[in-house]
C-alpha cells in the first residue's frame, strides 16, 4: 500500500476499472524500464474538465511524436475522462473539492530492448485525485524562485514520463527553500520544473516562443488570450536572462497552479517585490473564466 494515497479509489487500466491498490503493471512495461511513455494532466472544476480539448490535442501530439498508436480517438479520450470524473463524484462527497485527471500511456510490455517492439499493446492508465487550488497567500504574497541551468534533453515539447531533469530541478527548489526554479538554456529563458514562466517588462507580457525547448502548457494560449482580452500587449519570442533578472513582474502557470506571481528570484525582489498589475489583471480574468464554467 502507498501511504497518503486512497488505495480504494477506482482507476482505469487497460480497459478495466479496478481499485488503485489492486492495479498492477508488469516490471517489463517500457514506461518502467525506459520511461517510454506520455502523460497528461487535466484539471477539473466542479465536475467540469477545463480546456479538455486542448489537453487531448497535446496528448495526441506527444503520442504521435514518439509513435505510440493507441487507437483512441479524441472522442474516446474525452469519454474516458468524463467517465472517470463521474465515477469519482459518485464515490466522494460534493465537498471533496476540485480534482485532476492523470493519464499515462506507455508503449507497453515487451522484452527489454531499446528498439520499438512489434505487436504489443500500449498500457493505458488513468486516475482521478483531488487537488487544491492556489492558496490566498500564494495568490496575494507570491512565490520565491531560484535560477538554474536547464540540463534537460532537447525534446521538451513532448510530455514524456521521463522527467528526471524536472525532478532534480524541483528538488533543488525544495532544498533551497523556495517554490520553483526558473531555468535557462544558453542564457535564454526556458521554463520552471513543472510550469511555464512569464515575464513583464514595461507593461508587455513576454513568453518564450513554443518550440522543442519548452513544454507548451495548455495555459500558454489561454493566458495569451486573457492578455488580449485585458488589453495587455503580448510577445512570444526568445527571452534573455537579463530580461528576466530586470523584469517588472514574473509569473508562472500550470494546470494546477493556474497563474501565480513570482516576487523573488535568487533572493532578490522582482520589481517592487509584490504581485504587480499585469498579474492582477490576468488573475482576475482567469478567475472570471472559471466562475463561468
Amino acid at each position: 500500500m502507498i501511504p497518503d494515497v486512497d488505495n480504494d479509489s477506482i482507476v482505469y487500466l487497460n480497459g478495466e476499472h479496478v481499485r488503485l491498490g489492486d492495479a498492477k503493471v508488469s516490471v517489463l512495461d517500457r514506461g518502467f524500464v525506459f520511461g517510454d511513455g506520455i502523460y497528461e494532466v487535466v484539471p477539473v472544476y466542479n465536475g467540469k474538465p477545463f480546456r479538455m480539448a486542448e489537453h487531448i490535442a497535446r496528448l495526441q501530439r506527444s503520442l504521435n511524436a514518439i509513435r505510440i498508436d493507441t487507437g483512441y480517438s479524441d472522442a474516446r479520450w474525452a469519454q474516458l475522462f468524463e467517465d472517470m470524473v463521474r465515477r469519482t463524484q459518485a464515490a466522494t462527497a460534493p465537498e471533496s473539492g476540485n480534482v485532476m485527471i492523470y493519464l499515462q500511456v506507455t508503449r507497453g510490455v515487451a522484452k527489454r530492448d531499446h528498439a520499438f517492439p512489434a505487436g504489443i499493446a500500449p498500457t493505458v492508465f488513468c486516475m482521478v485525485s483531488p487537488f487544491k487550488r492556489p492558496t490566498a497567500a500564494q495568490r496575494e504574497q507570491g512565490l520565491a524562485t531560484i535560477s538554474l541551468p536547464d540540463i534537460r534533453w532537447l525534446y521538451c515539447h513532448i510530455k514524456s514520463v521521463s522527467l528526471l531533469g524536472n525532478v532534480l530541478a524541483k528538488q533543488a527548489a525544495v532544498e533551497a527553500g523556495v517554490d520553483e526554479v526558473i531555468q535557462f538554456r544558453d542564457d535564454f529563458l526556458s521554463e520552471g520544473s513543472s510550469s511555464n514562466i512569464w515575464v513583464v517588462k514595461n507593461g508587455v507580457l513576454l513568453a518564450p516562443e513554443p518550440n522543442h525547448l519548452i513544454l507548451e502548457g495548455v495555459r500558454y494560449r489561454f493566458i495569451e488570450s486573457l492578455a488580449q482580452k485585458s488589453g495587455i500587449a503580448f510577445e512570444s519570442r526568445p527571452v534573455r536572462r537579463h530580461e528576466v533578472e530586470t523584469a517588472d513582474e514574473l509569473m508562472l502557470s500550470s494546470a494546477t497552479k493556474e497563474i501565480l506571481p513570482i516576487v523573488t528570484l535568487d533572493g532578490r525582489p522582482v520589481g517592487q517585490g509584490t504581485p504587480g498589475p499585469v498579474y492582477r489583471a490576468l488573475r482576475a480574468a482567469y478567475d472570471q473564466t472559471l466562475e463561468a464554467l
